[in-house]
């Protein structure tokens, strides 16, 4: 791995086995072979990228081009089927909301919990532990069961975890979308701060605002493959480009569709 490197990719595939019914029970399994029949889609069909140490890197694309995928095997939250992923340092992550907590354990316990799963121990966490609370606005509801809280608790206790762990790379997918106006610019101004203490960054993100506002680079992934990498800007407007003939195109279809069917009813 090179030095100056914080991530290393190279010709990654990954793929998944597609059930159009599969059945749950062992039973049902035995006795309705049929819906065992599966497809395997192949996610990702050989990427390779770098990024560099203290690097903010967006991933684009349409749903389904295996921006998360890359981001859960960054994680090693699954793993690759061929190729190889090498990281230098802790990894934080914020993939899904709430992911890791216990619904019935406060916010003070999951706290806890998901701080010691990125490798902090309990004194580190002890003196932590004030200014994860504070960050998060939760002071009123950190002894409260997570499971009373609203999407926007949920991601104000995740993020405020996320990056209290002094983490060497962080990756982020979409969370940033959910919470109030305020406490995203709260999260953004934080961003920007860890970002310039040399913490690497990679972010999912279908707003391209966003990616530039926070990334130098972009790579666009399009059927599993990297179709563009390059400064942000540049990529993110090629992107727009290329989402904006799929609309024309989508519109064309469809107005055709409309009249061979008032055609027909004449």
């Amino acid at each position: 791995m090179r030095q100056d490197n914080a991530i290393e990719v190279r010709n990654v595939e990954k793929k998944f086995k597609i059930y159009p019914d599969k059945g749950k029970l062992l039973k049902e399994k035995v006795l309705f072979r049929s819906r065992n029949r599966y497809e395997e889609r192949r996610v990702l069909k050989g990427i390779s990228f770098d990024v560099k140490r203290g690097e903010t890197v967006g991933l684009i694309g349409q749903n389904g081009c295996g921006k998360s995928t890359t981001l859960k095997l960054l994680t090693r939250i699954m793993y690759p089927d061929s190729g190889s992923i090498e990281a230098r340092g802790r990894i934080s992550s914020l993939l899904e909301l709430g992911a890791g907590f216990h619904p019935d354990m406060t916010g003070r316990e999951n706290i806890y919990i998901n701080a010691s799963i990125f490798g902090l121990g309990r004194k580190e966490i002890d003196r932590r532990l004030h200014e994860m609370i504070r960050f998060s606005e939760l002071e009123e509801h950190i002894d409260n069961p997570v499971r009373t809280y609203s999407s926007g608790m949920y991601m104000r206790l995740a993020f405020s975890v996320a990056i209290n762990v002094d983490a060497d790379i962080l990756l982020i997918d979409e969370i940033l979308a959910v919470g109030d106006v305020n406490f995203q610019a709260k999260c953004f101004q934080k961003l920007m701060e860890i970002k310039k203490q040399g913490t690497t960054i990679v972010i999912v993100s279908h707003s391209l605002a966003q990616i530039e506002q926070i990334c130098e680079r972009s790579i666009w992934l399009q059927d599993g493959l990297i179709r563009m990498d390059g400064p942000a800007k540049q990529v993110d407007e090629e992107y727009l480009r290329y989402m904006d003939i799929l609309r024309q195109e989508r519109e064309k279809a469809e107005k055709g569709m409309l009249q061979t069917e008032v055609g027909e009813r004449q």
